[in-house]
């Protein structure tokens, strides 16, 4: 279904809308994580490894579409902080699987409250029936377009 043409597209805000959300969602979490050391990309790392059992690099990679390059410096950082380590496959030398610290693991228990927090102070300005409104229709969204993580991780939920 088509909803706009390059006449009216100057009254197109769908896209600045869904961009200033995320950077608002992503400030949010910076101040939430900031006691404990991590920036919200690096909560997103975290939290996907724990919450989903995401363990290399490559997987990371497609669940935040971010390139290879950045991916490693982000794993670097995240390693300096000894939130995670990298270990060589027993399997496949070749392929490296991440692996939570003690204090990556004792963080990641944490994240779901810090997470929740963060979400309840983004969404705090709408109602319970407009957050599920809203879930509902980015996942229409996502899925039509063929996102394989939405697939994935919320297609059926």
């Amino acid at each position: 279904m088509k909803h706009f043409s390059p006449d009216d597209f100057h009254n197109c805000h769908l896209g600045l809308l869904l961009g200033r959300a995320a950077l608002l969602k992503d400030r949010i979490i910076d101040t939430h994580m900031e006691p404990h050391g991590i920036t919200a990309a690096q909560f997103k790392v975290l939290i996907i490894m724990a919450q989903f059992g995401v363990d290399t690099p490559a997987e990371l990679c497609r669940h935040l579409s971010l390139d290879s390059g950045s991916m490693t410096r982000m794993l670097d950082r995240l390693e300096q902080k000894d939130f995670l380590a990298r270990q060589r496959s027993e399997h496949d030398r070749r392929q490296v699987r991440l692996v939570l610290t003690d204090e990556g693991q004792k963080l990641a228990s944490c994240l779901p409250e810090i997470g929740a927090d963060a979400m309840n102070e983004l969404a705090g300005a709408i109602t319970s029936e407009e957050l599920k409104t809203l879930e509902r229709i980015l996942k229409k969204i996502l899925l039509a377009a063929g996102d394989p993580i939405t697939v994935l991780r919320v297609g059926d939920k």
